[in-house]
């Protein structure tokens, strides 16, 4: 769901060294993303076992050559690279602090690529290190169809050392691989914030259909006029960006007033057509509150502060 970052390198798939005996995964969870993950280390030419709570799930990995391991505790002891890929964390724990399987960690590496939040990673990864376990805290943010192929977007944190020696089998997923720094919870943290925008966008879509359609204008008329809204935001964000962390929120192009200004329009349209206009108003208000505090002049993203409490 997300582009991959400019100073993010490209990674060949099949880039790991495979002069000598081939690395050895295990995948843990075989939903979609989980599978794609496996198939891509089978088709690098990692030696793969994988397991699933759910039995299965396996087979056409299988045909390709993976190990079906019968348990979490025979899959973790298969290999020194444990990948796990499930639906949130209370699975991730379902399965990892299990004493026989914490046990049966020990020593290895855990790269969790489940998505969850920051503080549960950080809680997650300072368990991992009281019970010797090795672990990188990861986020996937490009839908399943672009794992193995270069459009793959890949975010990592933790120790970096840890990192650079599991960066080939890495590798093998294709696209771009990025390490973040040391704080564990950091890639959750770009993750939730990159879903926050992701979702936003896609509830502002929806909103949007929903006064179009009332005003005569089917999805399909709207949809090339929204994707030029959507191909003027990248450069505004970069600018808007350093607006934000340099605290200067330059207004000149599109003051605070003008935008607010909009914002009241779209709500009375939305709500003349009985349309809820809960999220739009709730902007037009920070915006409003904005402009009270004297920032009238300002651009639209000094509402980040009001947001923030700050």
């Amino acid at each position: 769901m997300s582009a991959a970052p400019p100073s993010a390198t490209p990674s060949p798939v099949g880039s790991a060294d495979q002069s000598a005996s081939p690395p050895h995964v295990t995948v843990l969870g075989l939903g979609p993303m989980g599978h794609a993950l496996a198939a891509a280390f089978l088709t690098a030419g990692l030696r793969t076992t994988v397991w699933n709570r759910s039995p299965g799930k396996d087979a056409g990995l299988v045909a390709r050559g993976a190990h079906s391991a019968t348990s979490a505790e025979e899959a973790v002891t298969a290999a020194d690279l444990i990948v796990v890929c499930v639906l949130n964390y209370d699975a991730v724990d379902a399965v990892l602090r299990r004493p026989e399987v914490a046990t049966a960690l020990k020593g290895r590496t855990v790269v969790n690529l489940t998505a969850d939040t920051p503080d549960r990673a950080r809680d997650l990864g300072g368990w991992a290190d009281a019970h010797g376990i090795r672990y990188l805290d990861g986020a996937i943010m490009t839908p399943t169809p672009t794992i193995g192929t270069p459009d793959a977007v890949f975010l990592y944190s933790g120790p970096a050392d840890l990192y650079a020696t599991h960066r080939p089998a890495l590798d093998t997923l294709g696209g771009t691989h990025t390490h973040l720094g040391t704080d564990i919870g950091r890639a959750a943290g770009y993750d939730i914030a990159l879903l926050d925008l992701f979702w936003t966008a896609m509830s502002g879509f929806a909103h949007a259909l929903a006064v179009a359609r009332a005003e005569g204008i089917s999805a399909r008329e709207l949809a090339p006029f929204a994707q030029g809204i959507g191909a003027i935001l990248p450069p505004l964000f970069e600018r808007m960006a350093a607006d934000v962390d340099d605290g200067s929120y330059s207004g000149e192009l599109n003051p605070l007033t003008s935008a607010a200004s909009t914002l009241t329009h779209i709500v009375h349209t939305a709500e003349a057509h009985g349309i809820d206009a809960s999220g739009p108003r709730l902007t037009e208000g920070l915006a409003r509150r904005a402009i009270a505090l004297g920032h009238g002049k300002d651009g639209f993203l000094r509402i980040t502060d009001l947001l923030s409490h700050r």
